[in-house]
């Protein structure tokens, strides 16, 4: 068992803390994505339509991106801690606004206040790793935080889906406020002190866009997750029309990739040490490659299968890779970076989002697919050997 605080060098490692923030993480990624699971009978029980309940739902995305712009600057001088046990005090709060949501309205109050907490939570979660471990255990410390992603990832949408149709939608959101209620307890026990270390503004944001180095890499970041989730957020259809698969193979398909996911938070921490540069192609080469073998072989179930568990492996590689290499080269800035990779992360994920329904509903499943690909291919061409996204370059 790992202690909560063990003395490297000179700085005490809070393995405690990181893992408090793991939990905080997978409950992160529940929350936000467990409606899509329970959209039906959410939309049936609320009086709305699918597609209403469904914009409710990516409301918190739109919130997300202002959040993680703002956070940074609105908390001033404020404790990091306390800001952390806010953000997880929002994320309780949205929870029992959605549980007991009386209308679409309150709903979309709830899914608001969850967008306020995501976008605070991960603009500083990257800088608040950075001040727990050693530099050196910085890529470990992000994987094992991130592996609450790949926890909720494997987990949360069967899970809620089943638990969904025995009891109903809302006692599925009632099921995690006790979580989360814990968790905000554990992060008030484990979290040290983290006083700002100074008083964060807008100069610091543009002041990064400034640097051509971390511009290309919140570009080339942007492209590969605006690829990434083209594709994903459109596979259920794919999985449907061009797989001709069931109920229960989708389900068992889901459950494959979510799994795979802690293959990749294991390799992420074994493997991302020192210079990130070498790591950063990877998410759009790996899974843009997935995504062209699904166009190929999609048909059958057995290859589809192959390429979603390395789609999903990749998955959770992805956000260590990125925010270590935002850890190494915007070291004097990581609030600031955090706010702005956050931001560049969730818009891409709306924008991707977007150009894959158009070209559903314009051209067909498959034309998602290719616009993933090509999206990933322009992000291959932008990084190259990733030397140019390094600091001093």
């Amino acid at each position: 068992m790992v202690s909560t605080v063990e003395q490297t060098g000179s700085r005490p490692a809070a393995w405690g803390a990181v893992l408090s923030m793991a939990l905080c993480v997978a409950m992160l990624i529940a929350s936000e994505f467990m409606p899509v699971s329970l959209l039906t009978p959410m939309a049936a029980g609320l009086g709305a339509t699918e597609g209403q309940t469904g914009q409710a739902i990516s409301v918190s995305g739109l919130f997300a991106v202002l959040a993680s712009l703002l956070i940074t600057t609105a908390a001033g001088m404020l404790n990091r801690k306390g800001v952390l046990v806010a953000m997880t005090a929002f994320m309780l709060l949205s929870l029992v606004l959605v549980a007991a949501a009386p209308s679409f309205t309150v709903l979309m109050i709830g899914r608001a206040v969850l967008g306020i907490c995501i976008g605070g939570f991960w603009a500083l979660a990257t800088a608040v790793i950075m001040r727990l471990v050693p530099a050196e255990d910085v890529p470990k410390a992000l994987a094992l935080m991130y592996g609450g992603q790949a926890i909720a990832a494997a987990f949360a949408a069967p899970i809620g889906s089943y638990l969904g149709g025995i009891f109903g939608w809302r006692a599925v959101f009632w099921a995690l406020t006790p979580i989360v209620a814990v968790n905000l307890v554990w992060h008030l026990i484990a979290l040290p002190s983290l006083p700002a270390q100074q008083r964060q503004d807008v100069r610091a944001l543009f002041g990064l866009l400034k640097r051509p180095y971390f511009r290309r890499g919140l570009i080339a970041c942007m492209l590969s997750w605006g690829s990434a989730f083209s594709m994903f957020t459109y596979l259920r259809p794919f999985l449907e029309q061009v797989t001709g698969v069931d109920v229960a193979t989708l389900s068992a398909l889901l459950l494959l990739l979510g799994c795979a996911g802690f293959i990749g938070t294991w390799a992420a921490g074994r493997f991302i040490k020192g210079n990130a540069a070498p790591f950063l192609k990877l998410p759009a080469l790996v899974m843009g490659g997935a995504t062209v073998g699904l166009l190929l072989l999609g048909h059958s179930v057995i290859a589809t299968g192959l390429f979603m568990a390395i789609w999903g492996a990749m998955n959770t590689m992805f956000s260590v890779i990125w925010m270590t290499w935002m850890s190494q080269n915007a070291d004097d800035a990581p609030e600031a970076a955090g706010s702005l990779m956050v931001a560049a992360i969730q818009a891409s994920i709306l924008l991707g989002a977007v150009l894959g329904g158009l070209l559903l509903d314009g051209i067909s499943i498959r034309a998602t697919f290719v616009g993933s690909v090509v999206l990933a291919i322009a992000a291959l061409a932008l990084i190259r050997d990733g030397r140019q996204m390094l600091k001093g370059s």
